[in-house]
């Protein structure tokens, strides 16, 4: 016999679902039979993104300029790598695996990330 599970409620936002999943104590074999469970790929997926704005020094902004030519790439590119290094170092999780993964979701080469020419 199996267990009956929870229907899944509909949610009016991405941010209604990450609460009601997030919940303490909310275990999701409630609501879901994971021995069904398949691996799915996405290959095209790309990450959302959204505009920011970020006042730094001009002398900042011309050092990040300068270290992004010598790595023949654009200079916000390279900005976005070395944050999501940087976050993904902080949260101490597959920190290797993140920042190669954003330098490759960039457009940034092994070679072009060292600075070789």
């Amino acid at each position: 016999m199996s267990k009956r599970l929870k229907p899944i409620p509909n949610f009016h936002s991405e941010d209604e679902e990450r609460e009601f999943w997030a919940t303490k104590g909310r275990d999701s074999t409630q609501y879901l039979d994971w021995s069904k469970a398949r691996l799915a790929r996405f290959p095209n997926l790309k990450p959302s993104t959204r505009s920011i704005s970020l006042r730094l020094p001009l002398s900042l902004i011309e050092r990040i300029k300068l270290e992004a030519n010598k790595r023949d790439v654009p200079y916000q590119s390279l900005i976005k790598v070395w944050l999501a290094e940087k976050a993904w170092k902080e949260a101490g999780t597959m920190a290797v695996n993140a920042g190669h993964a954003a330098k490759r979701s960039l457009g940034i080469s092994k070679r072009k990330a060292s600075g070789a020419r």
